[in-house]
């Protein structure tokens, strides 16, 4: 038996507006019949004793801790600048300013 019928198929062509072809229904119906008929032999094979997963493999977080390590002076941090002004480094405009 079909899951999904030829009536059913331009029954969500119209929701989903689309323009679907006599011949396009009929190719669609069988496609779509295979991908539900697939999708429910998943379900038949599926354990009762096997939990949900969202992946196939364990995952472990890939974080490090937050740990606060030493960092650069203010100081340090600007004397490689090619130009700093008032603690900040300085570039060049690229927006011009509005009035």
């Amino acid at each position: 038996m079909a899951a999904i019928s030829r009536e059913e198929v331009a029954h969500l062509a119209r929701l989903s507006r689309l323009a679907v072809t006599e011949d396009e229904l009929d190719r669609f119906a069988g496609q779509l019949d295979v991908i539900l008929q697939s999708v429910a032999h998943i379900g038949d094979v599926a354990a009762d004793d096997i939990p949900p997963t969202s992946h196939s493999v364990p995952l472990t977080n890939v974080y490090r801790d937050d740990v606060p390590v030493p960092s650069l002076t203010q100081e340090e941090a600007l004397s490689g600048a090619p130009d700093a002004y008032e603690g900040r480094f300085r570039v060049p405009q690229i927006l011009a300013e509005e009035d």
